[in-house]
């Protein structure tokens, strides 16, 4: 691109960008880490439900080095999760950090060796799984939205006006209610959320 190529035209206004900040599926994403997340790599990951890393992963958000800025979603994320110092440090220097560094600051749930990465992504996903899909969607939700809201209290109004109200209709409440009485594991349906 020219010097004169119209800004919006840019790198940093691409298509690919939007999905990871604005990801509004229903389901729990587990990202398993096993390698070197730099840039789109660790904004995916900021952006994920949940994060494993190998013990040899690297996170870092090098776009200033290069002219960039990290607009995938990751810059408020990381504020929420780190601290204003400490998202401040890792998106201002642009320096690699490691999966257990990361791990102490909470962007990474576990760090286990590199040839369990997936194993223990997958186990995650599994205890996931096992439970009511209705109330996994209307839990995530209510995650997501306390997430990104502004406001503990609309964060509950928005999550009760949307998805509970479904949850509450559904026949997984009925049937995780049932089984807890008679002392069985529930048997779940497809959520209709």
């Amino acid at each position: 691109m020219g010097e004169d190529a119209d800004p919006k035209d840019r790198l940093g206004n691409a298509p690919a960008f939007k999905p990871l900040s604005r990801r509004l599926g229903k389901k729990p994403v587990v990202a398993a880490v096993n390698g070197l997340a730099m840039g789109a790599g660790t904004e995916f990951a900021v952006n994920c439900d949940l994060v494993v890393a190998a013990d040899t992963a690297y996170f870092a958000l090098p776009e200033v080095k290069r002219g960039v800025a990290p607009i995938g979603g990751a810059l408020p994320r990381i504020i929420r999760t780190l601290g204003l110092q400490r998202a401040s440090e890792f998106a201002l220097t642009g320096r690699n950090v490691t999966a257990q560094e990361a791990f102490q600051w909470g962007l990474v749930n576990k760090v286990v060796p590199q040839e369990k990465v997936v194993e223990e992504a997958v186990k995650y996903a599994s205890m996931i799984a096992e439970n009511s899909p209705d109330a996994i969607i209307c839990t995530r939700a209510g995650l997501r939205e306390g997430w990104e809201s502004a406001s503990v209290e609309r964060a509950v109004e928005i999550t009760l006006e949307r998805e509970f109200a479904e949850l509450q209709r559904g026949e997984n409440i009925l049937e995780g209610l049932k089984a807890f009485t008679e002392k069985r594991a529930p048997q779940w349906k497809a959520s209709r959320l």
